[in-house]
């Protein structure tokens, strides 16, 4: 399902009209802080935070096994195999801390908002529709 997100997600901003692939380009950094903005947020909420974790599972499966010209095909064979597989867990945090990080993210969302109304109207001019 991951694997097909990403390539699906450029397809649709490939997609996308000449002025909205400008804003898209040049707002990067804000549509970033606003993802921190959130995340922050909803860590004061809970009280901890949430981290990814990729641990890695033993698993049987069936490997095949060298054939042999001329002699019958030999049956697959049983082998321990290993899987990434990515856990969320909690994380303790400072709450004090990630409030002062959450203003200082606020005060940069408010920096770049800023600069972001120049340049999507430098967009809009340069790329009518």
């Amino acid at each position: 399902m991951k694997r097909l997100t990403l390539p699906a997600l450029a397809l649709l901003a490939a997609c996308g009209t000449p002025q909205e692939q400008c804003i898209n380009r040049n707002t990067r950094d804000l549509r970033i802080v606003d993802r921190l903005i959130d995340e922050t947020e909803r860590n004061l909420d809970r009280g901890y935070a949430l981290e990814q974790v990729t641990v890695y599972e033993d698993y049987w499966d069936y490997c095949p096994q060298p054939q042999i010209p001329g002699a019958p095909p030999a049956p697959p064979r049983l082998c321990l195999e290993e899987r990434a597989v990515t856990e969320t867990r909690p994380k303790a945090i400072d709450l004090t801390e990630e409030a002062r990080k959450l203003e200082s993210l606020k005060i940069k969302r408010k920096e770049l908002a800023r600069k972001a109304e120049a340049v999507i109207a430098q967009c809009k001019a340069e790329y009518p529709e």
